[in-house]
């Protein structure tokens, strides 16, 4: 496009007059000089209009060749996306069609273990369970060679549509070849739960169907892995399913006979599975029964062996001290001396034999004492003032903490202080010489809790809790200090339940001490109680 400006004609100013004045002659200029520039401006617009029609054509011009560049270049970004698309649906379809079955579309073997790994990786991560269903269909080829490939191919997907409809949406149906197929159950609870989905496929297959107007009526044998136990990779769990698969095959029962209902059988298979189960119930009742009897045994055995040396020989202390009587100061008496000793394992036979009694008698209702409100006050005094001579003798301090004031209480005063006198002999058994024992006493609204701890040996964890059993005593306490038989803390635990009470144990662990806890309703006022509480009670 060429462009052109089109230039206004000159303007002929008028000539000057000369017999002007000076003063006309400038005005007379200044007026040319306005007509020029009045004509110079004229010119100017129509230059500046050109130049912006020009502009405006060579603007309309390439916004189109854009507009029409743009839109080629969409068509091609649309056209080579639809390409990519069906490129990667293509690629789908095959990776898709790798992965199952020609003529079931089931999930092949490459995929069925694929599945298996990530199963197995859950399974191990949460600590649960799988299985593995391995499942073979019973003459298959004699329906084969009888009605032809074609149809043994319809039954084939029939099985697989069977299958398929049975299992979760998370279990994987594959077919592993031929007539067997592998059910992969991604979570189980237990190994009953395996064996109720065989126990349902198994079912559905040998119900008689009509297929392409043929009545059939298949069987299958299955066989059942579950990981861990049997197996920690897929190839290990279906091995197994496939050696349990043909144990299952040889089995009669799994093959009905003609004329039999396919539900009954299954009843009599529930019926033998429930047999066996409370067999083996049974087997590991008598097993835990007979351990118990075992363990009963041992523990009458190292009653009697510690009774029989408590008894037989009862001097044996007393000789023993009397040997070393002289390497005492010649300033000790010695009379004292052995009296001390003889009264000391006087009490400790009487203790002894008396725990025996009890703990023969420690059932509900077996003991008859006194049911009167008493002050338990005097009761711990009694108790401690009978634990003080053994305790100083080890350089044992006891320490006594109890509020001022009446501690009623509706018992036995005599049993109580059985109690508590059993509580302290404890404690300074199981206690270091030179070490601390203290009786603490917190009355509440209702109840008294006493509380005998120690800095001594402690107790075990595991022996805890059952330290109130019977001959229970914890390993490392056993020879300590003249242990006893390990029924004096089963008699404590009787006498105070026997008073509506309770007694606890707590340790922090070997060599950091114990604390024995007892809680007894508390009585305040005896005048509440009535006669009716005085006299023997069982």
């Amino acid at each position: 496009m060429n462009r052109r400006a089109r230039i206004a004609p000159q303007v002929k100013a008028p000539e000057a007059d000369p017999n002007a004045t000076p003063v006309a002659q400038v005005e007379d200029k200044l007026a040319r000089l306005g007509l020029q520039v009045d004509a110079m401006q004229a010119l100017l617009v129509r230059l500046l209009q050109d130049v912006v029609q020009a502009e405006s054509r060579l603007e309309h011009s390439q916004v189109g060749r854009l507009v029409e560049v743009n839109e080629q270049l969409v068509v091609a970004t649309l056209a080579h996306q639809d390409e990519a698309d069906t490129a990667a649906q293509a690629l789908e379809g095959a990776e898709q069609t790798a992965l199952l079955d020609p003529l079931t579309r089931l999930p092949n073997r490459t995929a069925l273990f694929d599945r298996g790994r990530q199963a197995i990786a859950n399974a191990r991560r949460r600590h649960s369970q799988l299985a593995v269903l391995f499942l073979d269909l019973d003459n298959f080829k004699q329906l084969n060679d009888s009605h032809g490939h074609a149809f043994g191919d319809l039954v084939l997907c029939m099985v697989a549509d069977q299958m398929r409809a049975l299992v979760r949406e998370v279990d994987t149906v594959s077919r592993h070849g031929g007539d067997e197929f592998i059910v992969l159950l991604a979570d189980v609870a237990q190994g009953a739960d395996a064996d109720a989905v065989a126990d349902k496929l198994v079912a559905a297959i040998g119900a008689p169907v009509m297929l392409d107007g043929r009545r059939i009526s298949l069987t299958a044998s299955v066989g059942v892995a579950v990981y861990p136990d049997d197996g920690a990779d897929m190839a290990a769990l279906i091995a197994h399913a496939d050696a349990a698969m043909y144990v299952a095959k040889r089995a009669p029962s799994r093959h009905p006979l003609p004329g039999t209902d396919i539900t009954t059988v299954e009843r009599r298979h529930a019926q033998l599975r429930e047999a066996n189960e409370r067999l083996v119930l049974g087997a590991l009742t008598a097993q835990e029964l007979l351990a118990a009897a075992e363990r009963a045994k041992v523990r009458q055995t190292a009653l009697m062996a510690a009774v029989a040396e408590e008894l037989r020989n009862p001097l044996a202390p007393i000789r023993i001290t009397s040997a070393m009587l002289g390497h005492l100061p010649a300033e000790q008496l010695l009379l004292p001396r052995v009296q001390g000793i003889v009264e000391q394992q006087l009490a400790h036979m009487s203790r002894l034999v008396g725990h025996l009694v009890d703990a023969s008698a420690t059932g509900p209702g077996s003991w008859e004492f006194e049911r009167r409100w008493i002050d338990l006050a005097p009761v711990i005094d009694a108790a401690i003032a009978a634990q003080q001579p053994q305790m100083e003798e080890r350089g044992q301090g006891v320490e006594l903490h109890r509020p001022s004031g009446v501690l009623g209480v509706l018992g036995d005063a005599t049993r109580l202080e059985q109690v508590l006198d059993n509580l302290l002999d404890n404690a300074s058994r199981h206690t270091h010489d030179g070490g601390r024992i203290s009786l603490s006493v917190v009355a509440g609204g209702d109840t008294l809790m006493l509380t005998v701890s120690d800095n001594g040996i402690g107790i075990t964890a595991a022996t805890l809790s059952t330290i109130f059993e019977p001959f229970v005593q914890d390993a490392h306490a056993l020879g300590y200090s003249d242990a006893g038989l390990g029924i004096g803390l089963t008699v404590v635990r009787a006498l105070v339940r026997a008073h509506g009470g309770d007694i606890v144990a707590r340790s922090a662990g070997t060599g950091r001490g114990s604390q024995f806890i007892v809680t007894l309703p508390r009585v305040a006022n005896p005048d509440a109680l009535g006669a009716s509480v005085d006299g023997p009670s069982a």
